[in-house]
Parts: structure tokens; sequence; C-alpha cells
């Protein structure tokens, strides 16, 4: 129910719509909706984080780098490097932390 709710709540939303949809010892799974054009700011994470996208498109961006991720793309977050994301399509996103 949590991602048909984010995905519901991003029809109205004017920033990224984060929601936790497990966590437990060592671990987090977070679901992000962004509608087109959202960014989920530039942030550093402290533990080790994989970035899956369910629907959509979205451009990772460091310092030095910047990737397109589509529908079913996975990708390793490296720990303490300050990073954002930018919606090319909505899209909506697990973040699987630990």
């Amino acid at each position: 129910m949590i991602i048909e709710q984010v995905r519901e709540q991003m029809q109205e939303a004017t920033r990224p719509v984060v929601k936790i949809l497990k966590q437990g010892d060592g671990y987090k799974v977070i679901t992000i909706g962004l509608k087109k054009e959202a960014v989920l700011k530039e942030h550093k994470t402290a533990v080790p984080a994989t970035l899956v996208i369910l629907e959509g498109k979205v451009l990772y961006n460091e310092a030095e780098r910047s990737v397109e991720l589509k529908k079913d793309a996975e990708f390793e977050i490296p720990v303490n490097v300050l990073h954002g994301l930018l919606a090319v399509e909505d899209s909506i996103c697990l973040l699987i932390q630990g």
C-alpha cells in the first residue's frame, strides 16, 4: 500500500514524496516518488545504499558524473559522496539502505 500511497500523493506534490516501506535492524527501504522535473536536493549517505527505479526515469548527479537511470535500473550510491536526483519523467524509486 505504501507505493500506492506515494503514487497518489505525487499527483498533487510540489516536492518529492518519501515514505518508509520497511525497516529493521541495520536496514531501511524507502519509497521515493518524483514528479517530472522534481529535484531531490543534494545530500550524502553514511551507509551503503542502492537505488532501484520502479517507474519512470531519473538523472542521478554527483560533482563528477551524471547517470540516467530508467525503469528496472539498479544503482549503487557511494557512501559520503554528495549526490542528488532530477526526475526526467514521473518516477517511483526504492532506496535500500544497509
